[in-house]
C-alpha cells in the first residue's frame, strides 16, 4: 500500500464512532451531507440491524418528514395521468417483502491505490435488511404508462439551500422498474424505515448499487427520454465494458456508462488486519459475502499467497440478494504472523479479483481481501 493510503489508513483510526439519533456506533465520515458507515463488527450477521445501518446522503440537509402529510406524486411524460398517493394508501396496496443487500457503489473507495476523490469509504457503506413494501409497478399502474416510455425517475427528499447542487434524481430502465422485486419499501427489518434510511418511503431494488434506492421519496416521473440530469450522466459512471452487470443502453455514453449491478464481494467481520489471536491453537474466522443476485456457491481461503484454496462454510441461505454468512477454522497456529486471503465466488463462477478495476470514481472495489494475523 502506497504512503498516502497508509496515511488515510491512519487518519480513518482516529475517526470518532458517532451516535446519530436511533443510531449506535456508526464511523462518522461527513456531517453535512451525513455519511456515517457501519464497522466491521456489526456486520456480522446477515441481517443488519436497523440502528447499525449505515447512512449515505448526497445534499446537506435531511428534513424530518411528517407522514400526514407525505403524499407521494406520479406523472411524466410517459404517464397517462397524473396520480397521487398517501403513506395509507401506499401501504393499501399488496404488500411483497425481501431481503436485500443495499451497498453504496463506492464501498471500499478507500482502499483504491491511487485514491479515488469521493467520500473516503472502509468496508462499511453496506448492509442487509428485510425490506416491505408495495412492488413499483403496482404503483405506476395509477398513473399509467405510455408506450414510449423508457425511464422511470425518482427524486429523493434531502436538499442543498444554497443551490450549489441539483436535486437527488435518479433513473432507472422501464424493464428494471417493472421486476416484481423493485420495491417502494416503507418497512425495514419489520419497523418503519428509520428517519436516517429513507423514512417514509424509498425506492429498493436488489442487486443493483444504493445510488438508485433513493430515500425519502417525492415523487415517481415516467420519462420518454433519458434523464441527463448530474446524477446521472456526470456522476455514478464507470468505464463502458469494464465490469459485469446489467445493462442501461439508454444510459450508455461513448466511453462510459451508469453504475448498475453488484459485484461478487465478501468481508470478514470477526478479526480486523493485524489482529492478534493465540498461538498453539486453532481460531475461527468469519464473515458476509454477496453479489447482484445470482447467489453465492463458496467462499474460500488461502493461507499460501492464492497458491491453494480450503472452502470455508457456508452459513444459512436468506435468498439470492442477501448477505451469505460464512465460517472458517484454521489449523494449529504457530507463533509469528500469518497471512489469509479470502474469495468469494458466486454461481455464475465470477470471482473476487487480486486487484480491483480501477475506474476514475473509485466505484466497485471488490477485490480478496487480505489479512494478517499475529499468533502469540
Amino acid at each position: 500500500m502506497k504512503l498516502a493510503s497508509k496515511l488515510l489508513d491512519a487518519f480513518r483510526a482516529l475517526l470518532p464512532s458517532f451516535n446519530l439519533p436511533g443510531k449506535r456506533s456508526l464511523i462518522r465520515l461527513s456531517g453535512r451531507p451525513p455519511n456515517y458507515e457501519t464497522p466491521p463488527s456489526l456486520l456480522g450477521s446477515p441481517i443488519t440491524r436497523n440502528e447499525s445501518f449505515f447512512v449515505r446522503y448526497h445534499l446537506p440537509i435531511v428534513p424530518k418528514v411528517n407522514a400526514n402529510g407525505w403524499r407521494l406524486k406520479i406523472g411524466g411524460d410517459g404517464a397517462k395521468v397524473a396520480a397521487s398517493l398517501s403513506l395509507e394508501e401506499l401501504k393499501g396496496l399488496p404488500a411483497t417483502e425481501i431481503t436485500a443487500v443495499c451497498e453504496c457503489s463506492g464501498n471500499q473507495r478507500h482502499y483504491y491505490t491511487p485514491l479515488a476523490p469521493g467520500v473516503q469509504w472502509g468496508h462499511g457503506a453496506v448492509g442487509c435488511a428485510r425490506w416491505k413494501g408495495a412492488r413499483l409497478k403496482d404503483v405506476l399502474k395509477k398513473a399509467g404508462l405510455g408506450k414510449e416510455t423508457i425511464e422511470i425517475a425518482f427524486e429523493g427528499g434531502d436538499e442543498d439551500p444554497s443551490g450549489g447542487k441539483p436535486s437527488y434524481i435518479k433513473s432507472i430502465p422501464l424493464v428494471k422498474a417493472l421486476e416484481e422485486t423493485t420495491l417502494i419499501a416503507y418497512e425495514m427489518n419489520g419497523e418503519p424505515l428509520p428517519h436516517w434510511n429513507g423514512f417514509p418511503a424509498r425506492i429498493v431494488i436488489p442487486g443493483w448499487t444504493a445510488t438508485y434506492w433513493v430515500k425519502q421519496l417525492r415523487s415517481i416521473t415516467a420519462m420518454t427520454k433519458p434523464c441527463e440530469n448530474f446524477w446521472m450522466k456526470d456522476d455514478y459512471r464507470v468505464p463502458l465494458g469494464r465490469f459485469s452487470g446489467e445493462t442501461f443502453d439508454s444510459q450508455k455514453g461513448e466511453t462510459d456508462t451508469a453504475i448498475t449491478s453488484l459485484l461478487i464481494n465478501s468481508l470478514v467481520t470477526s478479526h480486523e488486519d493485524n489482529s492478534k489471536v493465540r498461538a498453539g491453537r486453532p481460531f475461527t474466522l468469519s464473515g458476509i459475502a454477496w453479489d447482484c443476485g445470482h447467489g453465492i456457491d463458496r467462499v474460500e481461503i488461502s493461507r499460501d499467497g492464492g497458491k491453494s484454496w480450503i472452502p470455508a462454510k457456508l452459513g444459512e441461505d436468506f435468498g439470492r440478494y442477501s448477505f451469505r454468512p460464512f465460517s472458517f477454522t484454521s489449523g494449529v497456529l504457530s507463533a509469528g504472523n500469518h497471512s489469509f486471503l479470502i474469495r468469494a465466488t458466486n454461481k455464475q463462477g465470477e470471482s473476487q479479483p487480486i486487484t480491483p478495476i480501477l475506474n476514475p470514481g473509485g466505484y466497485h472495489y471488490n477485490a480478496i481481501q487480505s489479512l494478517i494475523f499475529t499468533a502469540v
